[in-house]
């Protein structure tokens, strides 16, 4: 603490990432990358920005990058006007709050969720009026009929992985036509609905995706949203007062390359995907009970071991998961899907700590 703080410091309480251990060989379930490396074609396209010497390193990058909002709207069926492109989803998501979510009434997200939103409404001055899931950690959207400034949803939900179905979604945007619905999709592609499908009919939907996730691609950081033409140039009013150049030339060039390759996108999901339905069983056959998954993750508990001391446990085996310290889900494990050696290892760990 220091005085020459400002007041918004003083109060803030800021987003804690997942520890990334500084090991030469660590198991790493615990931030939800993806288990395999980007399409070969990334990699290409880096060293082909890149040339022989880096001079292209010495001008800044397209501020609107064109060729990646192009990119990302034929792959998705829409116009590139209804595309905008940040430094990562998390970024996305912080231009949202400011220039879609920033309303007298308070806005709606769940209570258990990505524990980024209550940051940044509290960065941003936004109101609040945090949801309960249900029981069985699922969402009712029901629940999000009263008036709002804005609902904001992860599907699948996050740290939960539970997904909402999208006829529930058509149903959530029918009962809210007078505020932005938006729905957090970073983990889609491993068995949720999409709802970009719908953008065209719902001019208050606006989704944000990521390529950190089904895209290997966590380290370059883009994210994106797609929505009608009115919302996106909200963000990029606010992206423009604030960062002309979020996307640096390598990153563009990567993501371009991993959008259009479509082949390998869907066989890394395909894997994963696969590897997910084994760990759960697995996980089911050491008595721990699992949250149905659509993400790259599970959350799961057992019955008779504190998920803390599991966790601690594991980690002195070099095996990392996630544990959060909240009500609700203190007896969870957040556990990223990685490659069947990684869950092989994690559950032998498990197996001997049981």
């Amino acid at each position: 603490m220091s005085r020459f703080w400002s007041d918004i410091v003083n109060k803030l309480t800021p987003y804690v990432p997942g520890e990334q251990p500084a090991l030469a060989r660590p198991v790493k379930l615990n931030t939800n990358e993806n288990p395999y490396p980007p399409s070969p074609r990334v990699v290409d396209a880096i060293r082909r920005e890149l040339g022989e010497d880096g001079d292209s390193l010495r001008k800044y990058p397209d501020p609107t990058a064109h060729g990646l909002r192009a990119a990302i709207a034929q792959h998705h069926g829409l116009r590139e006007s209804q595309v905008f492109v940040g430094n990562g989803s998390d970024e996305v998501l912080a231009h949202t709050f400011q220039a879609l979510l920033k309303h007298d009434n308070p806005i709606r997200f769940p209570d258990i969720t990505y524990s980024f939103y209550p940051v940044y409404a509290q960065l941003y001055g936004v109101a609040v009026d945090v949801v309960p899931l249900n029981a069985d950690f699922g969402i009712d959207v029901d629940d999000y009929r009263a008036p709002n400034g804005g609902v904001l949803l992860p599907n699948p939900n996050a740290p939960t992985g539970r997904a909402l179905p999208l006829a529930e979604i058509k149903v959530l945007l029918a009962a809210n036509p007078d505020s932005v619905v938006v729905i957090d999709e970073a983990y889609v592609d491993f068995g949720a609905e999409s709802a970009v499908t719908i953008i065209d009919e719902n001019p208050n939907l606006l989704v944000v995706q990521t390529l950190s996730k089904a895209r290997s691609l966590a380290g370059m950081r883009v994210g994106f949203a797609l929505g009608h033409e009115a919302l996106i140039e909200a963000l990029t009013r606010v992206k423009d007062s604030f960062n002309s150049y979020p996307l640096d030339r390598l990153a563009q060039a990567a993501a371009i390359a991993a959008v259009e390759d479509d082949d390998w996108f869907r066989e890394t999901c395909e894997k994963v995907i696969a590897s997910r339905e084994r760990l759960t069983a697995d996980l089911q056959a050491l008595g721990f009970d699992v949250v149905p998954s659509a993400a790259n993750f599970v959350f799961a508990r057992h019955p008779e071991h504190d998920a803390a001391t599991l966790a601690a446990r594991l980690k002195e085996k070099e095996i990392f998961v996630r544990h959060f310290k909240m009500p609700r889900i203190d007896q969870h494990l957040r556990i990223t899907v990685g490659t069947d050696a990684d869950c092989d290892a994690l559950l032998a760990a498990l197996r001997a700590l049981l």
